[in-house]
């Protein structure tokens, strides 16, 4: 499965909304899977969107066939858009599927790992995080995924805020001692996104 992460600055909020409606078209599209999105929490006006392709190359087809037909809606709505592709490697808790209809939040981390340090971390993912994450109650699902030059994403989907914060202020200092994150991250970024329910496809 193929993770398309588009972060941007909204500079007209209502026609950046109404073209976000067009993007209904998609089930359409051979290979599409889902997508969704909302504002980020932390900073004023940015927009993250996630969408969920079967592979790269029905990405790949859709993207020289109606991507710019879409796109046109929300054309000079936002500006300073980043995206990014990640190649799904594994679940964190179980059963990982696109779907948005049953969260309010989604954290989004993404991490740029040394090059030695890859094959740590990854498996620090998998022994450490992930059953830390699977056990928060409010936490629904998530997916960690890899893209080119050693950059992770990890995607989790919550159920509420509260919860959310609950887990970040028990857990997370203890368990980045035990997996020896600092050693592993060159750089970290992310945000937290509370989804727009009419933004889900």
């Amino acid at each position: 499965m193929l993770v398309k992460w588009i972060r941007c600055t909204v500079v007209d909020r209502r026609g950046f909304e109404r073209g976000q409606r067009k993007w209904a078209g998609l089930p359409g599209e051979p290979g599409f899977r889902g997508q969704g999105g909302g504002w980020s929490r932390h900073r004023e006006g940015v927009a993250h969107i996630f969408a969920f392709w079967e592979s790269r190359a029905f990405y790949d087809s859709f993207m020289a066939r109606s991507h710019d037909r879409l796109a046109a809606a929300q054309a000079g709505t936002f500006k300073d858009a980043q995206v990014k592709l990640f190649e799904y490697r594994f679940d964190v808790k179980t059963g990982f599927e696109p779907r948005f209809t049953d969260a309010d939040l989604v954290r989004v981390a993404l991490c740029r790992v040394r090059e030695e340090r890859v094959e740590h971390f990854t498996l620090m993912q998998e022994k450490v995080w992930n059953p830390a994450m699977a056990g928060s109650p409010g936490m629904i699902r998530g997916m960690f995924g890899e893209a080119p030059r050693q950059e992770f994403m990890i995607l989790s989907m919550w159920r509420s805020a509260a919860e959310h914060g609950k887990y970040r202020t028990e857990r997370v200092e203890r368990l980045a001692l035990r997996a020896q994150t600092e050693a592993d991250i060159a750089a970290l970024s992310g945000d937290i996104v509370e989804l727009e329910p009419s933004w889900i496809v």
